[in-house]
């Protein structure tokens, strides 16, 4: 059984060497996602999915992490001169994590310092966790697509063994080739989609911790101006 089905694989490659250059094999894409079944239109909602929180998530937090390198210069110019309306309206105007936090201690300025530290972190935990929006999704993509290629590899061959079991002495490439290009197919897809997400996840995240340092930087200027007066 198996040596009969050897024997058909190699004359179709003998035939193909002979007619190479006759008639040209092509694959389109539309084919294969049709061969894959219900598990490659699952992986292809997956990969749209992955590339819209991309591209969103990524411009949030560009934004985020733009850098106005005399805005820290200016709210201490301010506080130093009492002007603290000016200052918050800078922070209204920089319209950034940076600057939501620092207006939130502005607004606790005459309380303890222990109170406003503890006010502005609160704030950039909240900024985080605004930035970090979806991006776990990315993450659960990363882990879940390639089990979804390997689920259909399995369920392909279950196919081709079935479509052997049926055949009896019957076996040909052409009956075993549908169940064999699901299992194929899923398992690229599958990797293809879970490896892109674990790129743009990695990617995100770089750019958030790059975003906490800024504000863990900014937060400790702004508690040195408060302390200056004091000394």
């Amino acid at each position: 059984m198996i040596s009969g089905i050897i024997l058909q694989a190699q004359q179709a490659a003998s035939q193909v060497l002979v007619t190479g250059t006759e008639k040209e094999i092509t694959l389109p894409i539309i084919d294969l996602v049709i061969k894959g079944g219900w598990i490659m239109a699952i992986l292809g909602l997956l990969s749209v999915i992955t590339v819209y929180i991309f591209i969103e998530r990524y411009f949030v937090i560009s934004k985020a992490s733009k850098e106005d390198k005399g805005f820290m210069n200016n709210i201490s110019k301010f506080i130093k001169e009492g002007k603290l309306e000016s200052a918050k309206a800078l922070c209204v105007s920089n319209n950034s994590p940076i600057g939501r936090m620092i207006d939130k201690g502005l607004s606790r300025i005459g309380k303890p310092l222990n109170d406003i530290n503890a006010a502005i972190e609160n704030v950039g935990k909240l900024e985080i966790s605004r930035l970090e929006k979806n991006v776990a999704g990315l993450a659960t993509i990363a882990g879940a697509a390639p089990m979804l290629g390997f689920l259909g590899t399995v369920i392909g061959m279950i196919r081709a063994f079935y479509d052997m079991s049926m055949a009896g002495n019957n076996i040909n490439i052409e009956l075993l080739s549908q169940g064999i290009y699901q299992a194929m197919i899923t398992t690229v897809g599958g990797l293809v989609v879970g490896i892109t997400a674990y790129i743009f996840y990695n990617i995100l995240v770089a750019k958030i911790e790059k975003v906490v340092y800024k504000l863990e930087i900014t937060a400790t200027e702004f508690m040195d101006v408060l302390h200056e007066p004091a000394g």
